[in-house]
């Protein structure tokens, strides 16, 4: 799994172009092997995977039996406006206009990691998603984390 790291602020251009910067494109594996951009499942934010990231997810997915209903609509609506794009010789990626309208990307734009995808917000969304109090981060934080033994992954 490619581990990306890093928050950046962006602006997209009037035909929906977002320069990706130089400190993520760092982090991606060759560029020319292409990327795939979804629409979240929880969020209101696009995602943007390398393809190495995305055969791996789709892998999982064609291990469910599409012979069971739930399955096969899951399917259909987790890859509902996917699409193959490529980073441009300027460093550009295009995101469509249905993406765009999904995820009420305007102007300001955040490029976010998250654990082998990048997610791409329009910035005063993104803000709203991570405004949560420092109390209640710390709740989460032990909800989520606090029973894991991180011991068994060799983190003391």
């Amino acid at each position: 799994m490619i581990n990306l790291v890093g928050t950046y602020e962006c602006k997209i251009d009037a035909k929906g172009r977002i320069s990706v910067p130089s400190g993520l494109k760092k982090q991606f594996p060759a560029l020319e092997t292409g990327f795939v951009l979804k629409r979240s499942v929880f969020e209101k934010c696009v995602e943007l995977y390398p393809n190495s990231e995305w055969e791996k997810l789709t892998a999982k997915l064609a291990k469910l039996n599409q012979f069971v209903k739930k399955n096969q609509l899951f399917v259909r609506k987790f890859l509902a406006g996917s699409k193959q794009i490529e980073i441009d010789d300027a460093g550009r990626m295009l995101l469509s206009k249905d993406l765009l309208d999904y995820a009420q990307i305007t102007k300001d734009v955040v490029l976010s990691a998250n654990v082998g995808k990048i997610e791409i917000w329009d910035k005063d969304l993104y803000e709203q998603s991570i405004a949560i109090s420092d109390d209640d981060f710390s709740e989460l934080a032990e909800d989520v984390m606090g029973e894991i033994n991180f011991d068994d992954f060799g983190i003391s």
